[in-house]
């Protein structure tokens, strides 16, 4: 018999994600935080967002915070090399 470990995130009552560790149910509680704070702010906004969608924003700004973040601090990644040169290039070896 094997005894396994699991990490629910429950949020008012309702199971929303389940982790085979706490470092990974933390860090999905704490996005579930960001989103929530989120909401607001955005429906603060001049947006025509139904209730739907700002959630549905409010949790990809929260998956997405670092990029956001590095967004919001004015550093952009440098974009990746076109395929076509690559694929050139591999070709012509």
């Amino acid at each position: 018999m094997a005894v396994i470990t699991k990490f629910v995130v429950v949020r008012e009552g309702e199971e929303k994600m389940t982790f085979t560790t706490k470092k990974e149910a933390d860090a999905y509680d704490k996005m579930l935080d960001i989103a929530d704070n989120l909401i607001p702010f955005l429906e603060k906004s001049e947006l025509s967002l139904d209730e739907t969608a700002c959630e549905q924003l409010a949790f990809y700004l929260a998956q997405n915070k670092d990029e956001l973040g590095n967004l919001l601090k004015g550093v952009v990644k440098p974009k990746p090399a076109p395929a076509k040169k690559a694929k050139a290039k591999q070709e012509s070896e």
